[in-house]
């Protein structure tokens, strides 16, 4: 394994419980090419500019758009934030801004407030 992969909140969590066993399986894939590949393709998994170090999981179904927000803590963790259902050409700014709180609570409850 070369990422470690942790959720965290709820936000991902309970998003992935909502989906049918097909679409959870799909993400289940794509996160495992995030684990497991040294170079993951950007098709799936790619820092997001103008942000504070988010990245996104791009799982791409038949129907569905999905992303994933996270954050590499340490360099092989990846910590999950937030998920949702991609419906416009863009990353919605409210998604990105919750994932960029949530990883300062996160570094905050670990680190004390010190940044990596």
């Amino acid at each position: 394994m070369i990422r470690k992969i942790v959720a965290y909140k709820d936000n991902f969590v309970d998003f992935y419980r909502d989906q049918d066993s097909k679409i959870q399986q799909k993400i289940e894939n794509t996160l495992d090419l995030v684990r497991f590949e040294q170079h993951v393709p950007s098709k799936f998994y790619k820092m997001l500019e103008n942000t504070d170090g988010i990245w996104e999981v791009r799982v791409m179904t038949t129907f569905k758009s999905i992303r994933i927000l996270c954050f590499q803590d340490k360099g092989n963790l990846v910590v999950l934030t937030n998920c949702f259902l991609k419906k416009t050409q863009k990353t919605p700014k409210q998604q990105i801004k919750m994932a960029e709180k949530l990883k300062k609570e996160y570094l905050t409850e670990k680190y004390g407030g010190l940044q990596k």
